[in-house]
């Protein structure tokens, strides 16, 4: 059996797939008695959205779907610490940034040899490969 969906349509005109809330047959983002918290959620998460691209684009952010990512955040977040005042606190957070980018340059540097040791197999296979095919 199909479960339960909203009787709305979504703007495109397409049925709404999403649940219905308790004795209504709209979900909660087409139902009139929740009007206005829909509103206000939508309004929130069109702020966060827009929060979100501006510090993004202040900070240089483009995700974390590299090491050079990840290391980029782990400088702006040392630089950021480092303007903090003076604390154990700081400290500690200075340390642990360190540590991370140690790591991740310690990984970086691991992919690259490995690499550059599988290029090499690779040559050899194929340097192989002729030599038996000469054979």
């Amino acid at each position: 059996m199909v479960g339960r969906v909203c009787s709305a349509a979504t703007a495109s005109g397409r049925p709404c797939r999403a649940t219905p809330m308790s004795d209504v047959p709209f979900c909660f983002w087409h139902a009139p008695e929740t009007a206005e918290e829909a509103a206000e959620a939508r309004r929130l998460g069109g702020l966060h959205r827009r929060k979100k691209k501006t510090i993004a684009t202040i900070y240089g952010f483009t995700g974390l779907r590299t090491v050079d990512d990840c290391l980029g955040l782990v400088e702006t977040a040392a630089i950021e610490t480092l303007a903090l005042e003076n604390s154990i606190a700081r400290n500690r957070t200075l340390g642990e940034l360190g540590r991370t980018a140690a790591r991740l340059v310690e990984g970086s540097d691991h992919e690259g040899r490995i690499a550059t040791l599988e290029a090499l197999l690779a040559a050899r296979r194929r340097s192989d490969d002729l030599d038996d095919d000469a054979a």
